[in-house]
């Protein structure tokens, strides 16, 4: 069948079928096609209704039926001519009718209802799937067969022609054909799943249904089910087309179909993994459709766990847990799947989520119901299978804290076997550390495991770290069974505890046993009597031992340690004899350990007596009293050296926290032992040392009870023996200096201020307030009852904290100053006048002590001090009374702002200064202040006062200030050179500070006072550092030098000191931050040059050398001296060193007034550098650079722009330009060259004549050697020695002389000097090197004359030393680095310099032998190609090199895109017109040369000359475009030489010719034709011959103008037509002119046409003439021709006009 047939077949209706339109045959299920033709509609009718009513007996629900498809209105319904709607309803009803009769097609009754279907309705023509679905579950039976045949299947793409082959034989369908085509053919297996959710969802509708579905559903589950597992690989389109179904049926009601998808769902699952996202929602699904279907629950559950089976379990969410949780009979159901199924993959999604229900459920409020339902579940996991629960519990070790829930549930002992068999299998698998931690973890969770339990510091179980061999690990194990004591950890039993700690008190390491005896000590409440009798037991039998064998008196240490460790033991803290304590107190007492400590000693005597004489309830406060006596007693009778290693043992065994009655007896009793000690008269030595330690300890003691209890009455009694361990202790110093105290005094005052400050904190809140009051004024009526006493003491109290190196090693808080600072001002309004006056005087330390508290960063500090000041401020005879009354107006801003202090003292004494006041006033101002100012000079005063008083006068400054301050900075300059170590902090920053009043305002006392002077440099030479966090006194003092402060200084001489002070600083100095401060010093000061010639003056030995000849004599007779001559005198005290670093610094120095005076001396030392000593040569080279560097530097400043300096400021003649030429030559650095060429380059713009006599050297040397270089900065170097020099120099020249030939002469030289180079500059480098150099000197006029110096080079250079297999590698690279050179200028410079090379190449000789150049520049040297000393070959070449040049530089791409670019059209018309000329010029010129030589050898050499001279002149034809062609050409057509003017028209023919497209208004605009006519009518004096040959051109010319552009625009063409009638009217005409005119005459005429009519009376005559004249005619055969033509166009143009001269025409024509 061909494509198109198949195409209309598919395409045709059913309706169309021949077989209803046949009478022989009809489809029939029941009969044969011949006999159902044969039988009517009625008994097709009956034989369907009768096969309802059948089914209707069976199922009622094909009742509905009877009234549509079976009624008697169907009998004549003929589907084929219905509507679409009708036919649609139609459809739905035979499908809805075979679904139903699907569970019943093996019977008779359905296949009757089939057959009335056929027959009426030709379903198995408009209804096939329907039919097909409805027998496909009976596949493998003859009906099935019988049914297919009816159908029309035969064509291959027939949806259903897979099933054709059994129609012929009539076989049934096999079931491996229908699973295999199930897989493959996946609209096949949408069919079947469609037809099993559409049967269900019509069946639902109905009661009963489940019978009805059977059959369908399990060919719907065996079919996809075998499929799947048949198909190679299920694909994601498979899975993604089964999806819908499967949630279908999950959600379905219908038993068969929700077992059938679970087994859909079990076999792809297998086959397949799928995403978690689809394993989450299968889960979801099915847990939460369990209990819809409670027969199936089992199976649901099944399916779920062979989906966790085969899939990733990971991320599965909580929601299918919470839904399983809540079906009844989920505990059930897992018992029974574990009997034959593993389900450990159910379980192990289900447990985690169950254990972390449950523990949340114990911290959270939830249902109790719910709570229950998790346990219960749990529980029965558990029993189902505890091994498999503990292996994943033991994994999710995450719910370490659930698993101890979940084993104390479990309980060990109900599962023991299975608990060690899971632990056993694990321990075997367990290879990994984190694994074996995790077990181990694992297993301390169990009860009584606390001795398995790892230790951290240990990395093993407690067991085995208290029987480890390393003792320090034996010691952590007994520290933390102390810890578990304490804190009465679970899981360790009373028995354990009891033999570990006795074992380790046998051990034999004393640290061991004495962590040992540690634990003892600790109370613990939850174990019983017995362990209390074992620790007394342990107790006794350790100190016997340790007794016994004599330990203790070998080793005063252990001795020591053991008896402060069972101190607490000893003192009796219960009376009952039986008790553990009472024993453990009387085995100590009566053992040997009181005999051989002498603490102890006399105890078991004291100890017995009161027993013995006290009751038993006063007993303990006895014995007690006793123990304090005998301690105290023991310990200051005693050897003093072990006295303060007591106390300290004491305060250790006090200090130890616990809250044990023992432990706070013992504390009391030591401490009253320690008070006691302290009250002892006959401890003197070691008193303050120990009283200081009590102190500190009791402060300690009765902070932590107040913090605890405030109303403690325990912290007075405290407080009254804090009191009794202060001594009486007298000062005769009128300040009390920390600084100069010796440590008694020291530690005096330490106690003192502790002692102060305990009160102050307790006399001000609490409920012991007033005893702390009367605390503190037993204090100040013992130690401080004198008021002058008392106030040196708040001063120490108020300042104390600004102490930076804390002698009295205390801390004194803000809260304690501003404490102070109150309790002062209470006392100063109590005081007299007279007090006050007292306390005003500039000897007491009060008013100092309050003005340095004014800038504290604390405010209330300095509204404290305020207050204190203003209850001063009445006595007006004070010196400081003009102060304190300041001070009163700015109260606010001094609260607010710490530093306004700084603000108010500048501003109260600025006024001496500034402010017009009475001289009373100023002088009792100047008094305070001086006063102030001698409280910082005097050493009495402590240097922490006078640094901060320092500190509050940084903004006062003058030369009464530093007059003041010099003592002291002497003092402290003397310390600082001296006794550096012994130099405190305060001292240090109060130097600093001290150096900071070196300013601009008392700069001039360094003038006036030789001692500032001689300080301050001595402070420039303070380079120690003697704190890490303070700088240098040296940096500090350099920074003071500013601009200002230098300015400041009027005296020449002193700051010429200065400077030589800073550069011998530099010279000697060894920390780059001191190098470094004073480069910055020096660049901000403005210093005159005069200064810095001083220090720079090298030795008079070189200051007459001036020229280069004066240099060398010198040299000359220097080596005529002997050479073993000692050093000159004058060089040992001068130091090239120091002369490198001034240079340094001057390199970046900016404010240098008159700069020009360094010049001289500058060139001096360069001299001097350039023949040093055999000593100095090593570093000559950077000194050189350096010189250089300065002088450039100084030129830049005299003339920043370049130009000349009038000789006021600096004489030329000072500027020695041939040293700098002589440093060139010596020189063998690159770096010194490049200085030099820089420096030359700035003088050439400054005094260019001076370097003008020098140019060739510096260029002959950059040339020999800087161009060499392949380096950015000699690239750079080379760039500004051109730019600066040549411009100079030339605009010199033009100063000097009107004519530019010297200039060219020069230029010419420097060209050749970079050309002789090129060849060993760096490629890359060439380029840019000429660019610049062209740029400089001028591209329009240079340009050429580096062009023909490169073409020279090459020709005479090149060619010689290159081989002849490389010569045009060679030349065209050559020629590709020319043509780069002429594209980096414009196009302008580009034909300048062409035309001037052609103009060069004109005026050379045409050969050697022949005349002399005639070239403008005659001298030899300034040549360019100097034709003597060059041979005849290499002129040769030397043209042909320059025309080939030319030819490939008009044709370049690169000067090509220039011309486009370019911009200025007129001017580039005028240059191309000059360059045409020029080369026109020029082949004339080698046009002569070949007629002059072509007999000579040379001949072919000038032929092929003017070859490439004509290709030149058509590349720049070429170049040319149109509307630039014809104004040249006519530019030319009126040159003044014939042979220009010829050449110009016959390259118009040219163009002509190439047929180029011309635009009309060009063509009109162009005047073309009035020149051509002017040359034609000979209107220029010329010589004949030549004349006619360019009138015959141009005649031609114009023929070609008129044949081309005639037609269009014949009007411009008529007077050619007049102009050629005249010529051949003429008899003096040459007759070649004639034929030329005849010819143009035939053209015109033929394109005229009617326009050459009024022209025919003065034609015809003229050339019936020219025919009839024969004899001329006969002997030139082309006028003949040219007659003859004329006569034949003129006669088919115009052949009606032309009968008055017929007659004439033949007459002359015949004959011819």
């Amino acid at each position: 069948m061909t494509s198109l047939a198949e195409q209309l077949k598919r395409l045709a209706l059913p309706q169309t079928d021949p077989s209803l339109l046949s009478r022989s045959e009809a489809a029939s299920l029941l009969f044969s096609s011949k006999e159902a033709a044969s039988i009517d509609r009625d008994t097709f009718f009956a034989i369907g209704c009768t096969g309802l009513e059948e089914l209707m007996g069976i199922d009622p629900s094909f009742e509905v039926f009877q009234s549509s498809l079976f009624s008697s209105v169907s009998k004549g319904l003929e589907r084929s001519v219905q509507s679409k709607a009708v036919n649609q309803e139609l459809n739905k009803n035979i499908s809805l009718f075979l679904i139903h009769l699907s569970p019943y097609f093996m019977l008779k009754p359905a296949q009757k209802c089939l057959e009335w279907l056929i027959h009426r309705f030709h379903i198995h023509l408009y209804n096939q799937d329907s039919l097909i679905g409805c027998v496909l579950p009976y596949h493998e039976t003859k009906l099935f067969v019988r049914v297919i045949q009816l159908l029309d299947i035969k064509s291959p793409t027939h949806k259903w022609h897979w099933m054709d082959p059994i129609r012929k034989p009539g076989v049934p369908l096999a079931r491996g054909t229908v699973i295999t085509h199930c897989y493959k053919d996946l609209d096949f297996m949408d069919f079947i799943c469609r037809l099993a959710a559409k049967s269900v969802k019509v069946f639902s509708e109905c009661p009963g249904n489940s019978a009805q579905l059977r059959v369908l559903l399990v060919f719907y589950a065996s079919t996809i089910v075998s499929a799947l597992g048949a198909a190679e690989k299920i694909t994601d389109t498979m899975v993604s087309m089964l999806l819908p179904y499967i949630q279908k049926g999950l959600k379905s009601s219908v038993q068969d179909y929700r077992a059938a998808t679970y087994m859909i769902i079990c076999q792809m699952t297998v086959k397949v993994t799928v995403e978690t996202s689809l394993v989450h929602s299968l889960m979801l699904q099915i847990s939460k459709t369990l209990s819809k279907v409670p027969s199936l629950a089992r199976d649901g559950v099944a399916c779920l766990n062979l989906l966790l089976q085969t899939q990733k379990g990971d991320k599965l969410g909580k929601k299918p847990f919470n839904y399983l949780c809540k079906t009844p009979e989920l505990v059930a159901i897992l018992q029974g799947l574990s009997a034959g199924y593993d389900i450990s993959p159910l379980l192990r999604y289900l447990l985690p989520h169950l254990v972390c229900t449950v523990m949340r459920s114990d911290t959270e409020e939830s249902e109790e119901t719910e709570n229950q339902i998790y346990i219960r579940h749990l529980e029965a996991i558990i029993q189902i299978n505890f091994i498999f629960f503990s292996a994943v519990l033991y994994k999710y070790m995450v719910f370490c804290n659930v698993l101890w829930k979940m084993l104390g549930i479990l309980s060990v002992d109900r599962y023991p076997k299975a608990l060690d068999s899971v632990l056993e299998k694990h321990l075997e698998d367990c290879a990994d550390e984190a694994d074996q931690n995790l077990f181990h973890q694992f297993i301390s969770l169990s009860l009584s495991c606390g001795k398995y339990k790892f230790l951290e510091d240990s990395d093993t179980s407690l067991l085995l770290s208290l029987n480890h061999p390393q003792p320090a690990v034996r010691v952590l194990a007994l520290q933390h069974l102390k810890d578990v004591i304490e804190t009465s950890k679970e899981g360790f039993d009373q028995s354990f505890i009891e033999e570990a700690i006795f074992g380790r008190l046998k051990d034999d390491n004393r640290d061991v046993v004495m962590s040992a005896l540690s634990s003892l000590e600790v109370s613990v409440h939850g174990f019983s009597t017995s362990f209390f009798l074992f620790r007394y037991k342990v107790l006794e039998r350790a100190t016997k031992i340790l007794v016994k064998e004599e330990i203790l008196k070998e080793k005063k240490e252990l001795l020591d340690e053991a008896v402060m460790r069972l101190l607490p033991f000893m003192v009796i803290t219960n009376t009952n004899s039986k008790s553990s304590d009472w024993k453990m107190t009387i085995c100590l007492s009566e053992s040997d350990l009181c005999s051989l400590h002498p603490l102890l000693k006399g105890w078991p005597e004291d100890l017995e007596e009161a027993i013995k004489s006290s009751k038993s309830a006063e007993l303990i406060g006895v014995a007690n009293k006793k123990m304090i006596l005998l301690f105290s007693k023991n310990m200051t009778s005693g050897d003093s050296s072990l006295l303060l290693q007591m106390v300290g043992d004491l305060i250790l065994v006090a200090e130890t926290e616990s809250d044990s009655v023992r432990q706070k007896i013992t504390t009391h009793i030591i401490g009253s032992v320690l008070v006691q000690c302290c009250c002892n008269t006959q401890m003197k030595e070691s008193y303050f040392s120990v009283a200081i330690r009590v102190f500190r300890f009791l402060d300690k003691k009765i902070k932590s009870l107040r913090a605890c209890d405030p109303a403690e009455v325990r912290c007075k009694q405290l407080g009254e023996e804090v009191l009794k361990i202060l001594p009486s202790f007298l000062f005769k110093e009128t300040w009390w200096n920390p600084e100069s105290l010796n440590q008694d005094s020291q530690d005096y005052l330490h106690l003192l201020l502790g002692l102060f400050d305990l009160l102050v904190c307790g006399a001000s809140e609490g409920s012991n307030a007033l005893q702390y009051r009367a605390l503190m004024n037993l204090l100040l009526k013992v130690h401080l009852k004198d008021s002058e006493i008392l106030f040196k003491f708040l001063s120490i109290l108020w300042t104390h904290s600004y102490n930076l190196s804390n002698h009295l090693n205390y801390e004194v808080s803000a809260m304690l100053q501003t404490q102070a600072l109150y309790i002062g001002y209470a006392l100063l309004e109590s005081q007299t006048y007279q007090k006050k006056k007292q306390l005003l005087s500039p000897s007491s330390p009060v008013v100092i002590s309050l003005l340095i508290n004014l800038g504290s960063p604390v405010s209330e500090v300095r509204r404290a001090a305020l207050n204190c000041l203003h209850s001063l401020k009445g006595i007006k005879e004070s010196v400081f009374h003009p102060v304190l009354q300041h001070l009163e107006q700015k109260t606010e801003e001094i609260i607010s702002d710490p530093t306004y202090i700084t603000q108010v003292m500048e501003g109260l004494f600025e006024e001496l200064e500034t402010q017009p006041k009475q001289k009373s006033q100023k002088k009792k101002l100047s008094e305070a202040l001086e006063s102030i100012l001698d409280c910082v000079q005097n050493p009495i005063f402590p240097s922490y006062i006078a640094r901060h008083l320092m500190k509050i006068l940084r903004e006062v400054h003058g030369e009464m200030i530093l007059s003041h301050l010099l003592p002291a900075l002497d003092r402290l300059l003397e310390k600082v050179f001296k006794k550096p170590e012994a130099m405190l902090k305060d001292e240090v920053v109060l130097l600093h500070l001290i150096l900071g009043q070196f300013n601009e305002y008392s700069a001039t006392l360094l003038c006036k006072n030789e001692q500032s002077l001689d300080l301050f440099i001595k402070c420039l030479h303070a380079a120690k550092k003697i704190y890490e966090e303070i700088p240098p006194f040296q940096i500090t003092a350099l920074g003071q030098i500013t601009k200002p402060f230098f300015a400041a200084v009027s005296d020449g001489m002193v700051q010429q000191k200065l400077l030589k002070v800073l550069f011998d600083l530099l010279l000697n100095c060894k920390n780059p931050l001191c190098a470094q401060t004073i480069s910055s010093v020096f660049k901000g000061i403005s210093v005159c040059a005069e200064q810095i010639v001083r220090e720079l003056e090298p030795p008079e030995k070189t200051k007459g050398l001036g020229t280069v000849q004066q240099t060398r004599r010198q040299k000359m007779q220097q080596q005529r001296k002997p050479q073993d001559a000692e050093l000159a005198p004058e060089a040992s005290h001068f130091s090239w060193q120091r002369v490198m670093l001034i240079l340094e610094l001057l390199q970046h120095k900016k404010k240098l007034r008159r700069p020009q005076a360094l010049v001289p001396t500058l060139f001096n030392l360069l001299s001097r550098c350039l023949e040093p000593m055999e000593s100095e040569e090593e570093n000559m080279e950077y000194t050189k650079q350096l010189i250089l560097s300065c002088l450039l530097n100084i030129c830049q400043k005299l003339s920043s722009d370049g130009s000349k300096i009038p000789a006021d400021i600096l004489d030329k003649e000072k500027f020695n330009v041939e040293v700098i030429v002589q440093c060139i030559r010596i020189s063998k650095m690159p770096q010194t060259h490049h200085h030099a060429l820089l420096l030359l380059g700035a003088v050439a713009g400054m005094f260019p004549d001076k370097v003008l006599h020098n140019i060739m050297p510096i260029f002959t040397f950059m040339g020999a050697n800087v161009l060499r270089l392949d380096d950015t900065y000699t690239f750079q170097v080379i760039n500004k020695t051109v730019q600066m020099v040549i411009p100079a120099l030339i605009q010199v020249n033009f100063d000097l002389s009107e004519s530019s030939g010297s200039v060219e002469e020069v230029v010419i030289k420097i060209v050749r000097v970079f050309v002789d180079a090129l060849p060993h500059v760096p490629e890359h480098r060439r380029l840019p090197i000429l660019a610049q150099l062209i740029t400089t000197v001028g591209g329009d006029k240079f340009l050429w004359v580096l062009l023909v110096l490169l073409f020279e080079q090459y020709v005479t250079k090149t060619v010689t030393a290159t081989s002849s297999t490389d010569k045009d590698a060679v030349l065209e690279a050559d020629t590709e680095f020319w043509i780069s050179i002429c594209c980096e200028f414009n196009v302008q410079s580009q034909f300048q310099s062409m035309m001037k090379i052609i103009q060069y190449l004109t005026e050379l000789p045409e050969n050697k032998e022949g005349e002399t150049c005639k070239t403008k520049l005659k001298n030899q040297d300034g040549q360019l190609f100097n034709v003597e000393s060059h041979s005849d070959k290499q002129l040769r070449h030397f043209k042909f090199l320059s025309v080939s040049f030319m030819s490939q530089l008009l044709s370049s791409q690169s000067f090509v895109k220039k011309i486009v670019e370019c911009e200025e059209t007129e001017e580039l018309q005028k240059l191309e017109q000059r360059l045409l000329e020029e080369v026109l010029h020029y082949i004339n010129t080698v046009a002569s040369s070949v007629e002059g030589n072509v007999d000579k050898p040379t001949a072919k050499f000038w032929r092929v000359l003017l070859n490439k001279s004509y290709d030149m002149l058509d590349k720049v034809n070429a170049l040319l475009p149109t509307e630039t062609f014809i104004p040249v050409i006519r530019g030319l057509m009126t040159n003044q030489l014939p042979s220009v003017r010829r050449k110009a028209m016959e390259l118009l023919n040219n163009k002509v010719q190439q047929r180029t497209k011309w635009q009309k208004s060009q063509v009109r605009q162009s005047k073309l034709v009035p020149e051509l006519i002017a040359i034609v009518q000979c209107k220029r004096k010329e010589e004949e011959e030549e004349q006619a040959i360019n009138r015959q051109t141009a005649l031609f010319s114009l023929k070609l103008l008129c044949k081309g552009f005639g037609t269009e625009n014949p009007l411009p063409f008529v007077p050619v037509l007049k102009t050629a009638i005249d010529l051949i009217s003429s008899e003096k005409e040459e007759k070649n002119v004639m034929g030329s005119a005849l010819l143009c005459i035939a053209e015109v005429t033929c394109t005229l046409k009617a326009q050459a009519i009024p022209q025919l009376p003065r034609l015809m005559p003229a050339l019936l003439k020219t025919l009839k004249n024969k004899k001329e005619l006969v002997s030139n055969e082309i006028y003949l021709l040219s007659a003859i033509t004329a006569l034949l166009k003129v006669a088919e143009t115009l052949p009606h006009f032309l009968s008055p001269y017929l007659l004439d025409c033949l007459t002359a024509w015949v004959p011819l």
